[in-house]
Formats: structure tokens, C-alpha cells, sequence
């Protein structure tokens, strides 16, 4: 095999709860992790000699500052390998949007890596060497839905949620993980979202349930900075979403609805109000290592 394609698909939190603060300066979380049906395209091809990496996206480094490129050398260091690779990536997933875009990235990359050199790493050998590119990884190699534990990279892999439409839709602004993190006061948070609750509603298959506890305790420092999000999310609810949260540390939000005509209605009253440029229906999805 000398080419290879991966599509590497983005990530809502129907729940993330901030537990604690770790003595390394990390936190520790509770999330519910979920792929949606918005993917970044991988094209990987061999090469005589070195990595490489260019994309259609003029924002993004395409040198070892890019996850893309640190995935590939990491491979490439494990299994001795004295080949090349190029790999181009098709950006569709927002950028700085709360939706693990550069961690999926990487993660389509130890997946195409072990495809294209045929290097036999399981699932698990792969995850535990993303977690060195960063924590969301390992969940984005697995996909699906899961519970993510410790700093996200504990995976419980949980039953996927009943189908349903999803309205997302980023703002025009960027929000730092960083800064997210640095400013929530994980001893101050007063209401905790009912993860146990999620878990058990998925379970059941029990839509209303799901959409019932979605909570993010990210949003509180997010939305002082940004109340756009406040009006996404406003929007959206009145323009028949079930419910509607931001994912990670933002800016995107999220809306889940029972009919792709309502989430299309809805996609346009926000567009007609001028709160996202970049906007999509999409809907739950596999992803990982085990979508194409």
C-alpha cells in the first residue's frame, strides 16, 4: 500500500464536569465524549525519506508544530521506520472551536501511519501513544461515545445515543483551552452536571433523558468573555432544539433536534442573526479507528 485516506471526525461533550485540580496544574474531569458527523480528510502517502505536511488551510502550521506532524514522528520513532510520508490535510472542522480538531488530526494520523506501513498496533498501543500529543487523542483514535476519566484519557466506552439532528455552529471567535481551564474555580463550582444520570439515560436509549442533562461547567468562564454563545444557544432553543450546550471549552455550540427540517430552520435563524459564519447539520457518528 502506498496511499491511504482517513477521515478524522470532530467531538461534542454532552456532559464535562470539572472535578479538581491536580498538583501537575492538569484537571481532573468527568465528560461524556461523542463523534459527530463533521470530519477533517487525511490523505497519507509514502514517501523515500522525512515527513511532510501541507493543508488547505492557511492558519495552520504545517511544520512539527503541527499534531499531524508530531503523530507521524512518534510512529515513525516507535517502529524504526527509514520511509517517508506526506500527508495533506482537507480542513473542514472549525478551528480553536472546542471540537478536538488538531486532536483528531493527530489521531487519523496513528491510524493511517498503522495502515499505510501495515505496523499491526492495536487499538490500545495506539491510544497510549497519543496520550503524549495531547489527552483528547486517545478518545478520538477510540471515537464513538465514551466516558472520559482523569485528564480524558481513562476511556469507558458507553452505547451511542438514539439518532437525532445537530445543529453546530461556531462563532467568529477563538477561545484558548488554556485560558478556559486557568480560569474555573473547580472548588467554587456550585452545580455539577449529572454525568451518572447520562450514562444511564444512554443506557436506556432515552433521548429526552440525554438532552435533559446536558451541562458543561466550562461555560460559565466562556460566556462571561463571550455571551454570543448565550445567544446561540437562546436561538437555537427557540427555534425547536430539544437542548443545546457548548462543547469543551468553546466557542461552539450545539443543538439537538428531533427533525432535520428544524435543525435546517434553526441553522438559518442563527445565520439571519449574524452570531456564526460556521455552521453545519451533522449528526452522531462512529469515528475513531472504526469509521472510514
Amino acid at each position: 500500500m502506498d496511499r491511504c485516506v482517513r477521515k478524522a471526525y470532530a467531538k461534542i461533550n454532552l456532559g464535562l464536569d470539572v472535578v479538581r485540580k491536580l498538583e501537575n496544574g492538569y484537571h481532573e474531569v468527568r465528560m461524556i465524549m461523542q463523534t459527530v458527523g463533521l470530519f477533517d480528510v487525511l490523505t497519507l502517502e509514502k514517501r523515500s525519506a522525512g515527513i511532510t505536511v501541507s493543508t488547505d488551510n492557511g492558519e495552520l502550521p504545517t511544520d512539527e508544530n503541527n499534531l499531524i506532524y508530531k503523530a507521524a514522528k512518534l510512529m515513525f520513532e516507535k517502529h524504526g521506520i527509514t520511509d517517508g510520508v506526506h500527508i495533506h490535510l482537507e480542513k473542514n472542522i472549525p478551528i480553536a472551536a472546542g471540537m478536538a480538531g488538531g486532536s483528531t488530526d493527530a489521531a487519523a494520523t496513528f491510524i493511517g501511519i498503522n495502515e499505510l506501513f501495515e505496523l499491526g498496533d492495536s487499538e490500545e498501543d495506539l491510544r497510549e501513544l497519543g496520550v503524549k500529543v495531547g489527552a483528547d487523542v486517545p478518545y478520538c483514535i477510540m471515537g464513538g461515545t465514551a466516558l472520559a476519566e482523569g485528564i480524558g484519557e481513562v476511556l469507558t466506552r458507553l452505547p451511542a445515543p438514539p439518532e437525532a439532528y445537530l445543529v453546530v455552529a461556531k462563532p467568529d471567535i477563538n477561545v484558548s483551552t488554556k485560558f478556559v481551564y486557568e480560569h474555573i474555580d473547580s472548588e467554587g463550582v456550585e452545580h455539577h452536571p449529572d454525568i451518572d444520570g447520562m450514562i444511564e439515560a444512554l443506557e436506556q436509549q432515552n433521548l429526552d433523558g440525554i438532552v435533559a442533562r446536558l451541562e458543561n461547567v466550562l461555560e460559565a468562564v466562556t460566556v462571561k468573555a463571550h455571551p454570543v454563545i448565550t445567544e446561540i444557544k437562546k436561538t437555537l432553543n427557540e427555534n425547536g432544539a430539544m437542548g443545546s450546550l457548548m462543547s469543551g471549552s468553546g466557542p461552539t455550540v450545539f443543538g439537538v433536534f428531533a427533525s432535520e427540517e428544524k435543525a435546517q430552520k434553526a441553522l438559518e435563524a442563527v445565520q439571519e442573526k449574524g452570531f456564526a459564519k460556521q455552521l453545519f447539520v451533522t449528526g452522531f457518528a462512529e469515528g475513531g479507528i472504526h469509521g472510514k
